[in-house]
């Protein structure tokens, strides 16, 4: 049975492995099938493409990137994006830099909270990933101003924290315009529909199609059976594909495991199939 993973990150954006620590702990687990999705970044595939040169695991670049849908943060998944395709790398760039004006907007809230963290401590944290909330995360912890990930999004960091700062970045059809003409494929990351009623995420989903949107993470990591009915409800009804992954970070997410999320994620290999032949490969 092909084992399947098309949602996971690595040190180049805030997962815990390397390109290259990832492929071989994704050849360990026995997964057939992997995509990286870093965060606004693809600085990570070539290390991955090359460490995978001899082996029968198959490596689909791509990449998850932040938006903005009806004043909610989405994040939007590219599949069979073309790395060397110039355009899409000076976006990344831009779309990089909302990050690092954030960071600096988070760090001077904790600083009125009483907690002094340098925009060059969480880079250090980051190492050579993409900058974001999770390696401020790790400063924090580090300084004991909380004991997990999970507080230090709870207390600070998430959308209810003290420190909490939304990021000013593009609309999703932007976004998914950005995907297509480097070639790749559009899908949603892990569509919880919070906030949106059963007959509103339908319509939701019906605006995201017209906009571009090709598919929808349908099995993710964290999913309930129900969740994931859901999901293939609305797939099915706009003839979408469908994708799925554990949404992998390592050790900042300690409780997902690679190809199998909290234990349960099972991709079906005509989802690759169908992924495959839409993007002409």
């Amino acid at each position: 049975m092909n084992r399947i993973d098309l949602h996971t990150h690595t040190s180049f954006s805030d997962g815990s492995h390397s390109p290259t620590a990832l492929i071989t702990l994704a050849t360990q687990q026995g997964i057939d099938v992997l995509a990286i999705t870093d965060h606004d970044t693809t600085e990570g595939l070539p290390e991955a493409l090359e460490a995978t040169k001899d082996l029968s695991l198959e490596l689909i670049p791509a990449i998850e990137l932040s938006s903005q849908f009806q004043n909610r943060e989405m994040h939007i998944l590219g599949y069979f994006i073309n790395l060397s395709d110039s355009q899409f790398q000076t976006r990344l760039k831009t779309l990089r830099s909302t990050r690092i004006d954030r960071i600096v907007s988070i760090l001077e809230r904790l600083h009125s909270l009483g907690i002094d963290i340098s925009l060059e401590d969480v880079q250090k944290a980051s190492e050579t990933g993409t900058i974001g909330r999770p390696h401020i995360a790790q400063v924090l912890i580090a300084r004991n101003f909380v004991k997990n990930i999970k507080e230090a999004f709870e207390k600070f960091l998430g959308s209810r924290g003290k420190a909490y700062v939304q990021r000013p970045v593009p609309e999703a059809q932007e976004i998914m315009e950005w995907i297509t003409d480097a070639g790749g494929i559009p899908i949603l990351a892990h569509p919880y529909w919070e906030g949106f009623n059963k007959e509103d995420s339908a319509k939701a989903c019906q605006t995201l199609v017209d906009q571009g949107l090709q598919g929808l993470e349908v099995f993710y990591g964290t999913f309930s059976a129900r969740h994931i009915s859901f999901n293939l409800g609305l797939a099915r009804r706009f003839d979408l594909l469908m994708t799925g992954g554990s949404d992998f970070h390592g050790t900042l997410k300690p409780d997902i495991a690679l190809g199998k999320g909290r234990g349960s994620l099972h991709v079906p290999p005509k989802v690759v199939e169908k992924l495959r032949a839409a993007a002409g490969y």
